[in-house]
C-alpha cells in the first residue's frame, strides 16, 4: 500500500471496475430489497441535499446486498417540465428564435437533443458519489415504457370518473403562461400597502352607526372589478341588519349583495371583506359555499380584459349576471394588473372613496421559474378527483403498512390527506406527457391511449376532425407512478413481481404531499396483491432534513452559500469557487457580497477530502429528520479518520504480510495463542457489529457512524494496535500467530462493516488484506456482511477494560504532573484485591509498553506511600512517587504563570459579555462564540488550580 492515502488515485478507477463487472445488478438470490431513487431533474446537477440522500440510499443498498438480499437500487431522472422547457427556450432566445417560430414538433426535438447532450451530468456525479445503482435499468420519465404507463393511468382514471375537466382556480404564471403547482410557488416577504376603500350602500341603507358605506381593506384593489359580494361574519352585530342588502360597487356601477360567512374575522380591520372568487383562493371557497357567480377580469397575461369571463359557482360559462354582460370600464381595458391597480386607487381617491392607506408587510406568491407574482386564475384544467384515493392511502399509514421515520411526519401526512383538494394535473407547456384527450369541432372531448383508439371506441369516422389537447401533464403525475412504471407496469413483469412493493423511500419532508402521498394513492389504486388487496409502493418512508450552511441558513445561489459535493471531494481554489458562485448573477452588488462571503469562508479555497470522507460526514450528521448545519471541521475530521484507517491497515500489513497468520488452519491452543488484547478486540468487534447493525436497521445513520468511528479510531487503532506491539516484538511463535491472525481477521471484518459507508477505501484495503485473512472473492461488496457471533471471551473483555482504566489513570498523572511520556515510572499499588494483583502481574508486558512503567510494587496494608501523585481504579490505589521526577518549586511557578494567564482571559471575556453595547449589536453567532471562549477559559482555570493544589500537597 502507498504510504499516503490519496482518494483521487483510487476512487474513479474502482468505480469503473465495479460498474464494468456488473456488481450493482440484482443477484437473483435471496429476499428482494429495492429502493427507488427520487428522480433528480434532468436539467440540473446534484447538490448537497442529493449527496446526503444518495449516501443514505447507497449505504442501505450496500448493506443489504452484502447481507444476502437480492438488491435493486433503481436509478432514473425526471423530465422536469417547466424547468427543462425554460432552459431550451433561453437557448433559442440567445439564437434569435423561439419555440413558437419552431413549432411544437421541432421544439420537442430540440429538447431531446439538449437532454441527450447534457443529461449525463447527474449520472457522472452519481458515479463520483459511489452510487451502486443498476445503470442498465436507468429510466427517464419520458421513456416509451413510462409514457405508456402514464397514458394507461390517465385513461383508466377517466373511465372511473376520477379524472375530469373543469374550470377552477389555479396558480397561474403570467410569464410562463401555465398553471403551476403549490410546490413551484415561493412566498416572498415584501413591503406593500393595505388600501381601505369605501363601498357605498345601496337603496339608502345605513350602518349601525349611521354611515352610508362600508369600508373594505384589500392588498389587491385591481381585483375589485370582479367583486361579487361583500362578506361579514354572521355574529357581527354591527352588520347583521345589512346582510341581504346591497352595495353599489364603485367604478363599475354594479350592485353586489352583502352576505354572511363565518370565514370572516370580525376582529380584523373593519370586519368587512370584498369577495372576488375568480381571483383569490379563499374567496373562491367562500363563493362556492354561497353559490356566488364568478367574474374573471384578468386575462392569461394578467391584463384587464375588455369583457370579463362570467361563470356560475361550479364553473359553467354564462352570458350575463343580473344584466351585466361582462363589459369592463374602457379606462381599465388592456391595463397590466399593477398599472390597473395604480389607476383604480387614483380613481377611488378622486371620487372621495379612498379612506386610508397603510404600510403593510405581506407575503407575495411568486412562480419559482418565471420569477413574477403568480395570479390565482380561472381556467379550464384537468383534475384528479383524489378524495377516494386519499382515503385508502391514509388508511395504509394508519394501519402501519407504511411507516414514517421519524414517526412525527405521519401527522404532516394525515393533515394534508384529510383536507385534500382535487389535483390540477394539466400544464400549458409543450414539454411533457401530452394529455391523451382529443376534441372535435364542437368541443366534445374523447379520451384514449391514441387517436386510433379514440376513433374506434367512440365510433368516429374518418370525416370527423380531431385535435389533441395542447396541454401536458404535471410532472408529479408521471413521478407518482415511479415505483411501478419503472418496473414494467402495466405488464405484470418479473421485476414487478420481484421488487414491488419496494422497501424504503428516502426523501425530504417538503415533498411528502406532492410526491410521497401521490405515489401511495396511485400505487394502491392500480396495484393489487394476489388476494386483490391494494399494494403499497414502499414499506418505509425515511424523511431527511435539509442541508443548511454552517450558520443554519438555507443554501441558495442568491446567498452565495451553496456547496457543490464534488468540490468537497476534489477540492477547488478560491478564484474558481467565486466564479462558480457568482456565475450568471444579474446584480453587481449581490455578486460583491457573495465574493466577500466566500473569501471569508474559504480564504484558501476548499481542499480535497475524497468521497468517503464526504459520505461519512453526511451519515454522521444525519440525526433523524432534523436539518443539518454543514460543518467543514467535521469533514476534515472524517478525512483524518480515513487516514487513520489507511495507516492502521499499513501497520497490519507490515506485520502480517509474508508471515503465518493462522488463517488456513483450525485454531488450537498448541498452534495459536490469543493474548488478552486479541480476545478483547474480538469481543469489542462483536459488540460493534451488533450495535452497528441495530443502528442501520433503525435508520440511525448518525449512531452507526459514531459506533464505527469509536471502534475504529479508539479501540482498534489507539488501543489494540498498541497492545499488539509487546507480542510482535517479544512473543513466541504461538503468540505471534495468534496476534497476526487477530490483526488480519478483525481488520478484514471491520472493512466489511465499514464498506456501506466508506466504499472506496475499504475496497482498496480489502484487496490486500482479504488473502491474508483467508477470504476469497473479487470484491468486498459481494462478501457477507459481518454477523453477530456467540460471545467467546467475556472475561477477557472485562479484564482488558479494567487494564485500560489503569493505563489511562497513569497517563492522566503524567499529564497533570507534566511528566514526559517517555520517562519510565515506578508504581506503588495499595488496596489491591487478589483479582487486581493477578491482572497486574499477568499483563505486565502491556503495562510496561503502554504506560511506560519502570516497576510495579504492591504495598502492604501497614505501609505508608511516599509523597506521590495518586489515582483510583475502583478501590485500588495507584501511587507514583514524585521524588526525583519533578522540581516542585519550578512546577508550581509554571502553574502560577498559567493560572495568571487564564485569570486574565476569564476577566477579558467576562468584560466583553457584560458590555451591553456589544451584546445588543453583535450577531448571535459572535456572542455564542464569546460565551464558549469564556466557558473554556473558566474550565482551564479550574483545572490548573486543581493541579496546583495536588503538587503543593506533595
Amino acid at each position: 500500500m502507498d504510504k499516503t492515502y490519496s482518494p483521487d488515485a483510487i476512487e474513479q478507477a474502482l468505480y469503473q471496475k465495479w460498474e464494468q463487472a456488473g456488481y450493482f445488478k440484482p443477484s437473483g438470490q435471496g429476499s428482494s430489497y429495492c429502493i427507488m431513487i427520487p428522480p433528480p431533474n434532468v436539467t440540473g446537477s446534484l447538490h448537497m441535499g442529493h449527496a446526503f440522500q444518495h449516501t443514505i440510499m447507497d449505504t442501505l443498498t450496500r448493506y443489504k446486498r452484502m447481507d444476502g438480499f437480492n438488491t435493486l437500487w433503481q436509478v432514473g431522472s425526471d423530465h422536469a417540465g417547466i424547468a427543462t422547457q425554460m432552459v431550451v427556450e433561453r437557448q433559442l432566445a440567445a439564437q434569435g428564435t423561439s419555440r413558437t417560430e419552431l413549432g411544437r414538433e421541432a421544439f420537442i426535438d430540440k429538447i431531446w437533443e439538449w437532454k441527450n447532450q447534457s443529461g449525463g451530468t447527474i449520472t457522472q456525479q452519481m458515479r463520483r458519489l459511489g452510487d451502486s445503482v443498476d445503470w442498465d435499468r436507468e429510466r427517464f420519465t419520458m421513456d416509451d415504457g413510462l409514457s405508456n404507463a402514464v397514458k394507461e393511468v390517465f385513461v383508466r382514471l377517466h373511465k372511473e370518473n376520477l379524472i375530469y375537466r373543469g374550470k377552477r382556480l389555479v396558480n397561474w404564471d403570467p410569464k410562463l403562461q401555465t398553471a403551476i403547482s403549490d410546490l413551484e410557488v415561493e412566498n416572498k416577504e415584501q413591503q406593500g400597502h393595505i388600501w381601505h376603500l369605501r363601498y357605498p350602500l345601496a337603496d339608502g341603507a345605513k350602518t349601525a352607526d349611521g354611515k352610508d358605506h362600508l369600508i373594505v381593506a384589500t392588498t389587491r384593489p385591481e381585483t375589485m372589478l370582479g367583486d361579487v359580494c361583500v362578506a361579514v361574519h354572521p355574529d357581527d352585530e354591527r352588520y347583521q341588519a345589512l346582510v341581504g342588502k346591497f352595495i353599489e360597487l364603485p367604478l363599475v356601477n354594479r350592485r353586489i349583495p352583502i352576505i354572511a360567512d363565518s370565514y370572516v374575522d370580525q376582529d380584523f380591520g373593519t370586519g368587512c371583506v370584498k369577495i372576488t372568487p375568480a381571483h383569490d383562493f379563499n374567496d373562491y371557497e367562500i363563493g362556492k359555499r354561497n353559490k356566488m357567480t364568478m367574474i374573471a377580469v384578468l386575462d392569461d397575461h394578467a391584463h384587464v380584459r375588455e369583457r370579463a369571463g362570467l361563470y356560475t359557482a361550479t364553473g359553467e360559462a354564462i352570458d350575463a349576471i343580473d344584466g351585466f354582460d361582462g363589459t369592463l370600464p374602457a379606462d381599465y381595458q388592456g391595463l397590466e394588473r399593477f398599472a390597473a391597480r395604480k389607476k383604480i386607487i387614483a380613481d377611488f381617491d378622486a371620487a372621495g372613496l379612498l379612506d386610508k392607506v397603510e404600510q403593510h408587510t405581506n407575503k407575495v406568491p411568486y412562480g419559482d421559474r418565471g420569477g413574477v407574482p403568480i395570479e390565482p386564475h380561472l381556467t379550464d384544467q384537468w383534475y384528479v378527483r383524489v378524495a377516494p384515493l386519499a382515503e385508502v392511502a391514509t388508511k395504509a399509514v394508519e394501519d402501519g403498512e407504511i411507516q414514517f421515520v421519524p414517526k412525527q411526519y405521519e401527522n404532516m401526512y394525515f393533515s394534508w390527506m384529510r383536507d385534500i383538494q382535487d389535483w390540477c394535473i394539466s400544464r400549458q407547456l409543450w414539454w411533457g406527457h401530452r394529455i391523451p384527450a382529443w376534441y372535435d369541432e364542437q368541443g366534445n372531448v374523447y379520451v384514449g391511449r391514441d387517436e386510433d383508439e379514440v376513433r374506434q371506441e367512440y365510433n368516429l369516422g374518418a370525416d370527423v376532425a380531431l385535435q389533441q389537447d395542447e396541454d401536458v401533464l404535471d410532472t408529479w403525475f408521471s413521478s407518482a407512478l415511479w415505483t411501478f412504471s419503472t418496473l414494467g407496469w402495466p405488464e405484470n413483469t418479473d421485476d414487478l413481481k420481484t421488487f414491488h412493493p419496494t422497501d424504503v423511500l428516502v426523501t425530504g419532508f417538503d415533498i411528502i404531499f406532492f410526491w410521497v402521498a401521490r405515489m401511495i394513492m396511485m400505487t394502491m389504486h392500480f396495484l393489487k396483491d394476489e388476494n386483490g388487496k391494494p399494494q403499497v409502493p414502499f414499506k418505509t418512508v425515511y424523511v431527511t432534513g435539509l442541508i443548511r450552511d454552517e450558520e443554519g441558513q438555507k443554501m441558495s445561489k442568491s446567498k452565495g452559500n451553496v456547496l457543490d459535493p464534488l468540490d468537497m471531494i476534489d477540492g477547488i481554489d478560491l478564484k474558481p469557487l467565486i466564479e462558480k458562485r457568482t456565475a450568471n448573477m444579474m446584480q453587481p452588488q449581490l455578486e460583491a457580497k457573495i465574493k466577500k462571503r466566500t473569501e471569508k469562508q474559504f480564504p484558501e479555497g476548499i481542499s480535497a477530502h475524497g468521497t468517503d470522507a464526504l459520505r461519512f460526514t453526511l451519515a454522521a450528521l444525519a440525526s433523524t429528520g432534523r436539518d443539518i448545519n454543514w460543518d467543514m471541521k467535521r469533514l476534515e475530521g472524517y478525512r483524518n479518520f480515513c487516514n487513520k484507517l489507511w495507516n492502521a491497515s499499513r501497520y497490519v500489513l507490515m506485520n502480517t504480510e509474508e508471515h503465518d497468520c493462522g488463517t488456513n488452519i483450525e485454531n488450537s491452543d498448541s498452534e495459536m495463542t490469543l493474548s488478552l488484547a486479541d480476545q478483547w478486540i474480538i469481543e469489542c468487534f462483536n459488540d460493534t457489529v451488533k450495535q452497528f447493525r441495530n443502528a442501520l436497521d433503525n435508520y440511525r445513520f448518525d449512531q452507526a457512524a459514531a459506533i464505527a468511528y469509536e471502534f475504529t479510531w479508539n479501540q482498534f487503532c489507539d488501543w489494540y494496535l498498541e497492545l499488539t506491539k509487546p507480542v510482535l516484538f517479544n512473543g513466541d511463535e504461538a503468540q505471534l500467530r495468534g496476534t497476526r491472525h487477530t490483526l488480519v481477521t478483525v481488520l478484514e471484518k471491520l472493512l466489511r462493516l465499514l464498506h456501506p459507508l466508506l466504499p472506496f477505501i475499504t475496497e482498496e484495503i480489502w484487496q490486500r488484506v482479504a488473502p491474508l485473512a483467508g477470504v476469497q472473492g473479487d470484491t468486498i461488496m459481494l462478501q457477507a456482511y459481518p454477523q453477530v457471533q456467540q460471545e467467546r471471551f467475556a472475561t477477557a473483555r472485562d479484564d482488558m477494560e479494567w487494564l485500560k482504566q489503569v493505563i489511562v489513570a497513569i497517563r492522566n498523572i503524567r499529564g497533570e504532573m507534566n511528566l514526559s511520556p517517555n520517562t519510565p515510572l515506578p508504581v506503588l499499588v495499595s488496596n489491591a484485591d487478589a483479582q487486581s494483583r493477578e491482572r497486574l502481574q499477568q499483563n505486565a508486558s502491556f503495562l510496561s509498553a503502554l504506560a511506560k512503567l519502570e516497576s510495579v510494587e504492591f504495598l502492604n496494608a501497614t505501609d505508608d506511600a511516599p509523597a506521590s501523585a495518586t489515582a483510583l481504579v475502583g478501590r485500588m490505589e495507584l501511587h507514583i512517587p514524585m521524588a526525583g521526577l519533578i522540581d516542585t518549586g519550578a512546577e508550581l511557578a509554571r502553574l502560577d504563570k498559567a493560572i495568571e494567564k487564564a485569570q486574565k482571559e476569564v476577566a477579558m471575556f467576562s468584560r466583553k459579555l457584560s458590555n451591553d453595547n456589544f451584546v445588543s449589536k453583535a450577531p448571535a453567532e459572535v456572542i455564542a462564540k464569546e460565551r464558549e471562549k469564556l466557558q473554556n477559559a473558566e474550565e482551564t482555570l479550574v483545572q490548573l488550580q486543581q493541579q496546583r493544589e495536588k503538587i503543593a500537597a506533595l
